[in-house]
Order: C-alpha cells, then sequence, then structure tokens
C-alpha cells in the first residue's frame, strides 16, 4: 500500500471543545501510523502549545502557525517570521491605542504588558497562563505569529495600515498576526516537497476559516461535522463532529480505515 500522509487539525478536529481528546481518534491514529502512514498536525498554533497532544499521539511533523513554522521529524523544513521593521511599527501603532500584543517565536510566547484581561481570557481558553512580560522579545528573535488584542471593530484599522500583515481573527478579543500570504497549504507544500508524496495521497481534516485554503488545496479534504460552513463548502468530504468519532469516520469515508 502506498505510503500517504495526513494532516490533522488541532482544535475542533483532534480536540473537542473541551480540549478533550476522543479515545477514537487516538485509537485511529495509531492506526494510521501501525500501517505506515505519515501523520502530521497543521494547526495555528505554536508548538510549544501543542507539546502534549503531539507527545500523546507520537507525532513528530507538524505545519504550525497557520504555515509559518514547519518541521519535519523535529528538524525544522520551512520558516516564515514576521518582518521586524513591521513588527516595530505595529507595536508602536497598537500602543496608541492601548492594545496588547504577545510575540511568539517556536518556543515562547511574551507579552508587552505585564498583565491584560483580554489576553487572560482569550489564551485561557487554550488551558494556558497569562504569557510573562517581555516588551522587547521580538527584537532579537524570529516571529512567527503575534496576537493582537482589540475588538473585530477595532481591526480594520490594523487590516488597513499594516499590508504585510493577514490579521486572522480566533478570538471575540483576539486576532492572530500573520505574514502577509502565509497559509497551512503553503506550509503543507514545503512538507509534501520533503515527503516527496503525490497528491493524492496527500489528505486533510479541519474545521474552521484558517483551514480553507489547506481544504482546497488537498484533494482529500474532510471538513468536521462541526466545522465553520465555509470550511465545509472547501472540503471534498464532511464527517461526524469531533465528539461523535468524526476523525474515524472520516478515515472511513476516505478508505483510509
Amino acid at each position: 500500500m502506498t505510503k500517504k500522509l495526513i494532516f490533522f487539525d488541532i482544535d475542533g478536529t483532534l480536540l473537542d471543545e473541551e480540549k478533550n481528546l476522543p479515545i477514537s481518534t487516538k485509537q485511529s491514529i495509531q492506526k494510521l501510523k501501525e500501517m505506515g502512514h505519515h501523520v502530521a498536525i497543521a494547526t495555528g498554533r505554536a508548538p510549544f502549545l501543542f507539546e502534549e497532544i503531539s507527545k500523546e499521539l507520537d507525532i513528530d511533523t507538524y505545519v504550525s502557525y497557520n504555515g509559518q513554522y514547519c518541521v519535519v521529524g523535529n528538524k525544522e523544513v520551512f520558516k516564515n517570521p514576521l518582518s521586524k521593521e513591521e513588527l516595530q511599527k505595529l507595536t508602536k501603532f497598537a500602543a496608541e491605542k492601548d492594545h496588547p500584543l504577545v510575540f511568539m517565536d517556536h518556543e515562547d510566547m511574551k507579552s508587552n504588558i505585564e498583565f491584560h484581561p483580554h489576553i487572560e481570557e482569550s489564551i485561557a481558553t487554550l488551558k494556558f497562563d497569562h504569557p510573562s512580560y517581555h516588551p522587547t522579545y521580538f527584537e532579537d528573535r524570529d516571529i512567527y505569529q503575534t496576537l493582537l488584542f482589540c475588538t473585530p471593530e477595532e481591526e480594520q484599522t490594523y487590516v488597513d495600515s499594516f499590508g504585510k500583515f493577514d490579521f486572522v481573527r480566533w478570538h471575540p478579543v483576539s486576532t492572530d498576526v500573520l505574514p502577509a500570504g502565509g497559509s497551512k497549504a503553503k506550509g503543507i507544500q514545503e512538507v509534501m516537497k520533503h515527503f516527496d508524496v503525490a497528491e493524492e495521497d496527500v489528505y486533510a481534516f479541519g474545521d474552521g476559516l484558517n483551514d480553507i485554503e489547506m481544504l482546497t488545496l488537498v484533494k482529500n479534504s474532510v471538513a468536521m461535522g462541526n466545522a465553520h460552513e465555509s470550511a465545509k463548502n472547501a472540503a471534498k468530504y464532511v464527517t461526524k463532529n469531533v465528539d461523535e468519532d468524526g476523525i474515524t469516520h472520516g478515515l472511513q469515508m476516505v478508505g483510509l480505515l
């Protein structure tokens, strides 16, 4: 059997709303690995924000930060950091509006303010604490994503002012700041090159707006039953909800199990 390359989003795909990993999902992924397939993660999260699940599932290949930092077998294969010059401008611009930022590299995240309730509220949904204070964290390292804390209405002024960045909202009070044009799809293409796998042997599972490019690119794409309608429209297949054995059902739909 030809080895397949299968990508899984995390939140809403591998994990349910309570951030729990269904037993059936763990068993199915283990079976894929036993069959010799390549299993990978494709997420908007930072690597340090999914260490636990990657260890539990024994997965060492991933597309993180929505495609900006990609690793195969614990080896970096693609990096696309944010412009330091533009970050400096963003920091000043946001400070004038009293909007805090969190800078994220591949190892950690730091806040440019000691504490802010919007940071605590949004980060808590990922089951993590408020990041520690380090206002110049971005100056001497590659930053792959920055979190901007503002309302959707306030976000538009940033979109108009920073053409080199993409703003992808993930929470009512927070939006991801990424290099313009970056996506999970581009990261997946880099991983595909590494494995030298044919397009017809690549699969992807997702549920969110940041999965649309991935689900559009990958021919064997599966949206979760709990997915955003736009994600469902982009996918070739739609499986059951994550907490209804959606991953197992989807793998059966595409003939992998």
